[in-house]
């Protein structure tokens, strides 16, 4: 029975009106960042000879751009009536930093283009699903959750597919190749998003159930955020120290990415019937087993191995958590979506300087983020139980396990 609800709701999400263009971009823009995400601290560190410290700097500079710009175009946003002309201009930024990125040869240079190229890329992403949001609110409102799930899946397939395009970039033209391969990635979402039909109207809040405002999860959810945004930084650095082979991160990540596509399915069904913070939690244990095994300095193969292990918990950050932020704001989309962007980018901020505890890129680096994991598993816990015992005393009670 469960399989006829998933694949009825699946076919009606298919038939919304407008649903496939925001399929086939949200597609695009999968394909131009999983090109370039796993090479891009390898390119800065063997092709431009920057260092450590100069590689974290450009990060955290960009970064510390994007999030600004993010969070500030959030709470614009929801006093304009079209959000559509943020992304489009967004891809110009991005697509001019690139073209300065892949030229550069010296930090300044590297940096300016970064800053173009990551800057407004936090816009693109938060806009893109508050646009999404409010057009499955309006046209399909019994359905909008999975929808935005199945959108957020989407993503992962095109970075799967931009990861295999990019190992094979690498192997046949080099890091040039590769670049190019994201600067095209933004065009092909530029013109996706010229012929995009945005729906305007304001979409029905009624009967969609919001989440109590919790500091407590945030935080939680920021942690958690933080350990996944050093793991991206550090492992493709990690597996080349180790293996001496940078298109490996690729065919790593790909596989992740795969099962990305199966489990935020199934995670947020579950999230639908046993409330998000089960979900949340239950993925943050998979985090903590994925990031001991990292740390041991294993073969390859446990690598490989654990990949399925770590999707299901970037399927609930990223799948269910994401829902989880927006319906705390769901009378504010464009800003509960930046938000959540925003959660996001300040993790990667602070992911990029933690591991300075640690020097180099050895495997040892990642028993920071399982101690991320593991204090933000107690405040999730915490909460958890608080919230079940005051249930039970009180079956009105504000804060109970939505």
């Amino acid at each position: 029975m469960k399989k006829v609800t998933i694949m009825t709701e699946f076919k009606l999400f298919l038939k919304i009106k407008g649903a496939w263009i925001l399929l086939i971009g949200i597609f695009l823009y999968g394909i131009g960042t999983g090109i370039l995400a796993p090479m891009n601290a390898v390119y800065m560190r063997d092709e431009i000879g920057l260092s450590q410290i100069e590689i974290v700097s450009i990060f955290s500079i960009s970064l510390l751009l994007n999030m600004v710009t993010t969070i500030l175009i959030g709470i614009i946003s929801d006093m304009i009536k079209r959000k559509k002309p943020l992304p489009i201009f967004a891809c110009i930024l991005c697509m001019t930093g690139l073209l300065i990125y892949m030229n550069a040869i010296t930090y300044v240079e590297t940096l300016i283009g970064m800053i173009f190229a990551v800057a407004p890329s936090g816009l693109i992403m938060g806009q893109f699903f508050a646009m999404a949001r409010n057009h499955f609110m309006t046209i399909a409102p019994d359905i909008y959750e999975m929808a935005q799930i199945w959108l957020r899946a989407m993503l992962s397939v095109g970075f799967f597919t931009g990861l295999l395009v990019g190992a094979n970039l690498y192997i046949i033209g080099n890091f040039k190749s590769v670049l190019w391969g994201n600067f095209l990635g933004y065009l092909t979402l530029f013109v996706v998003l010229i012929f995009y039909k945005e729906y305007v109207e304001p979409a029905s809040i009624s009967s969609v159930k919001g989440e109590a405002f919790s500091l407590v999860m945030l935080f939680a959810l920021l942690l958690l955020a933080c350990a996944d945004s050093l793991r991206g930084l550090y492992l493709p650095l990690v597996v080349f120290q180790l293996f001496k082979e940078p298109q490996l991160m690729s065919y790593l990540w790909s596989i992740q990415a795969v099962f990305e596509l199966l489990f935020m399915t199934v995670a947020g069904y579950w999230a639908n019937k046993f409330g998000s913070k089960p979900v949340i939690i239950i993925g943050s244990l998979c985090a903590l087993t994925t990031y001991i095994l990292y740390s041991v300095n294993p073969p390859i193969w446990v690598f490989f191995l654990v990949q399925p292990l770590y999707s299901f918990f970037v399927s609930v950050l990223y799948g269910v958590a994401m829902g989880y932020v927006q319906r705390m704001f769901n009378t504010r989309i464009g800003f509960g979506s930046s938000l959540y962007v925003f959660l996001s980018q300040t993790a990667a901020l602070i992911g990029y300087f933690l591991p300075f505890l640690i020097p180099g890129y050895h495997p040892r680096i990642f028993i920071i983020p399982s101690v991320l994991v593991c204090a933000a598993f107690i405040l999730m816990f915490g909460l958890f139980i608080i919230n079940r015992v005051r249930a039970k005393k009180d079956p009105h009670s504000i804060g109970a396990i939505g």
